[in-house]
């Protein structure tokens, strides 16, 4: 099969890799329907996280079931389905309690890669959530999304306790953040602030549901924070960045008493605990647990009650991923999705 594998800093090919087969009685093997680019694949294509030779590349999937382990009994070839960028058990305690990217047999997928043609997916019962029939194919941009940034977002909406008569601010314009603008909507706020200075982005976070957009960042963007919202701050935060000025950003603009939900990949980020202390701020996040949230999102989508897609702004045939990179490196494109 073809599959992205990145050598180095900037250096991603596509290349013929192994195909993929059963190794444990609870995989699957899907065939990708389409696949993509994350914001967080820029940390080792930008140098700031290191490789230790060359790696897969990918963690969002979706697509047709090829084939299934002799222990898997909900998911069978055929179907289509839709998964988490961890694969869950989704029966252990932790899952249980709706916290599936902290399962005890959890498995990242960016360790297998799913840049590729076909992927196994390890945990299949546990992972993967088949929609009610074959998608029409516009839907399937939207639900690739849920299978990260929107269930990333969402899980940002909810840590934040997004929700009727509450004020929400997005730190961040990636599709994370827009995502989280769709999910602070759809949770009820009553305001959704959008911190973004680029153009196509904000027009896609009033589309989403942004009231308003703040172009400032760190400290003239908390002020204005606080400007528009009486001096309190906001009631909800949500911070889609991961590094220490978009997370000091989104404390600061957060009332006491309100709460952050952190989403962004933490990069080098320190909080001083008298701040923290302080601040009388709840803090809640981390890898998203999308496996939680997946029957909603794919209802949603199904249903067209929301366009979470509308995040792909750029296409491209997979052997054309290093393009993708680059565009999203560049700022050219919010996220790129490739079809293998």
């Amino acid at each position: 099969m073809r599959g992205a594998v990145l050598y180095a800093p900037g250096d991603v090919r596509v290349e013929e890799r192994p195909d993929p087969v059963i190794v444990e009685p609870t995989d699957a093997i899907i065939r990708l329907s389409a696949t993509c680019v994350c914001g967080s694949d820029l940390w080792p294509y930008r140098g700031v996280e290191k490789l230790d030779g060359a790696a897969p590349m990918g963690h969002e999937y979706v697509g047709v079931v090829e084939e299934v382990g002799g222990q898997v009994t909900t998911i069978r070839p055929g179907q289509f389905v839709v998964g988490s960028f961890w694969a869950s058990d989704n029966t252990c305690e932790i899952c249980r309690a709706g916290y599936q990217s902290g399962c005890v047999h959890r498995v990242l997928m960016g360790s297998i890669g799913t840049q590729s043609e076909l992927a196994r997916i390890p945990l299949a019962d546990g992972t993967l959530v088949a929609t009610p029939g074959m998608p029409d194919a516009d839907l399937v941009p939207s639900l690739l999304a849920a299978s990260d940034v929107l269930g990333t977002g969402w899980f940002g909406a909810v840590a934040a306790a997004a929700g009727p008569g509450k004020t929400v601010v997005v730190v961040g314009d990636g599709a994370v953040g827009l995502c989280g603008i769709l999910a602070a909507g759809q949770l009820g706020a009553e305001r959704v602030i959008a911190m973004s200075r680029h153009a196509p982005r904000q027009e896609l976070a009033r589309r989403f549901g942004a009231t308003d957009i703040v172009t400032e960042r760190g400290d003239e963007g908390v002020a204005r924070i606080k400007e528009l919202t009486g001096g309190l701050g906001a009631h909800s935060v949500i911070e889609a960045v991961g590094t220490q000025e978009s997370m000091t950003q989104a404390i600061r603009s957060t009332r006491p008493g309100g709460h952050v939900g952190f989403v962004g990949v933490s990069h080098d980020v320190a909080l001083q605990g008298d701040e923290l202390f302080f601040s009388l701020v709840h803090l809640h996040g981390g890898p998203a647990p999308v496996r939680q949230y997946l029957p909603e999102l794919i209802g949603l989508i199904c249903d067209r009650k929301i366009d979470p897609g509308q995040v792909f702004d750029l296409t491209l045939p997979l052997d054309q991923a290093a393009e993708g990179y680059r565009a999203m490196d560049e700022r050219r494109a919010i996220k790129a999705l490739l079809l293998p």
